[in-house]
């Protein structure tokens, strides 16, 4: 454990932190997370967001419905396994040639239907 004097005032500072959260309660951080989301996007930004999930949660049931791993879906598609991976966990925001490429050999591809109202 470490006794220097900055890390002793750093912890008591958190703790005073933590402890004026506390009588504050969840305004004192803004509310909800989902409320600061909403204050910080767009609502196109939010349904374009809520789609990539829904696109990539898709894609992800039909490679485990296939029972393929990620490697072998590299083998079928010719993405490589880190982008497939990366498009699966929603740290990348892939082309469309490459979502058509990954969904061909699960039996899937993208279509173009009316927004529900």
């Amino acid at each position: 454990m470490r006794n220097d004097k900055n890390y002793k005032q750093a912890i008591e500072q958190a703790n005073a932190n933590l402890t004026d959260l506390r009588k504050r309660g969840a305004d004192a951080i803004g509310g909800d997370a989902l409320e600061l989301v909403r204050q910080l996007l767009t609502p196109e930004e939010i349904a374009a967001s809520k789609l990539r999930v829904a696109m990539m949660m898709e894609l992800v049931n039909a490679r485990k419905e296939r029972g393929i791993s990620q490697k072998k879906l590299e083998e079928l598609s010719g993405v490589s396994q880190p982008v497939i991976a990366r498009m699966e966990k929603g740290d990348t925001s892939p082309q469309v040639d490459t979502v058509l490429k990954v969904l061909a050999p699960l039996g899937k591809t993208l279509a173009v239907v009316p927004l529900e109202k």
